[in-house]
């Protein structure tokens, strides 16, 4: 946890760069939803973290049907409909940023969404109640897993639907991929939050942002490569800094003439 009088220098910061930039992009992992209840994979008591400790998987505070975007994921909606986040990027599969209102014209999943499904041939996305989808019958529906007979079809072109979440081995969307390797190059602030930034190729876009001499903002708990090369490095929660900063961007906004 950051000192006091460094969070309130934090949001301040984060604030001024915000009202101040032209294209905002947001880079979110895993940190963001630890307020929603879902564990983190490499910080101080994550997944992988108490995995390699030989220690059990930390428990989820909610059950996962029940997950609700939290104040950060909220912030970064208002952050969108004040005109201000360009594009937001994620790896994160829990559909929270799409339940949270983020436009999905302006969301890359680079590691999918646990509650779409793709099509191998025509990459059309839908949700699994679109096509009817019944995990408890057809399982995920994963690359890796042989098709079931019965289980649904695209609607559009008949081909093979398969969980869009990413897999280790499997390859990332290349669309969202791309999109979000444009935005990246062409952003001048970079929110990153709650990535530890070692799962590539989504970390090498922070490299982009950076050599396109972008500010990068870093919110993460535990250490990261990045850390020695952001243009600003928070050590501390998500939900401590970037709520607060949103709301006085919108107090700022507010105070202009015409909220212009």
């Amino acid at each position: 946890m950051a000192k006091e009088e460094d969070l309130e220098q934090h949001i301040a910061t984060i604030a001024e760069w915000i009202l101040e930039c032209e294209h905002l992009v947001a880079f979110t992992g895993a940190g963001i939803s630890t307020d929603s209840g879902i564990p983190d994979f490499r910080g101080p008591d994550g997944v992988w973290t108490r995995r390699n400790a030989d220690l059990s998987a930390p428990r989820w505070r909610v059950a996962p049907g029940q997950l609700q975007p939290n104040a950060s994921h909220l912030a970064l909606v208002d952050l969108q409909r004040l005109g201000k986040l360009q594009f937001l990027i994620t790896q994160n599969t829990d559909n929270l940023h799409r339940r949270s209102g983020i436009d999905p014209e302006r969301l890359a999943e680079l590691h999918g969404n646990g509650q779409l499904v793709r099509c191998l041939d025509c990459d059309r996305l839908y949700t699994r109640q679109e096509v009817g989808w019944d995990t408890q019958r057809w399982a995920p529906g994963y690359r890796t897993q042989k098709p079931v007979a019965g289980q649904p079809v695209c609607p559009a072109c008949g081909g093979r639907l398969i969980s869009s979440v990413v897999n280790f081995g499997d390859p990332l969307p290349q669309k969202e991929l791309t999109l979000a390797s444009q935005h990246a190059q062409l952003c001048d602030l970079m929110l990153v939050l709650g990535s530890s930034l070692v799962v590539e190729p989504a970390a090498s876009l922070v490299r982009l942002a950076l050599r396109s001499r972008a500010r990068v903002l870093l919110v993460n708990q535990g250490e990261t490569p990045y850390d020695q090369i952001v243009t600003l490095r928070a050590w501390t929660g998500i939900g401590d800094v970037i709520p607060p900063s949103v709301e006085r961007v919108k107090r700022a906004l507010e105070e202009q003439p015409n909220g212009s």
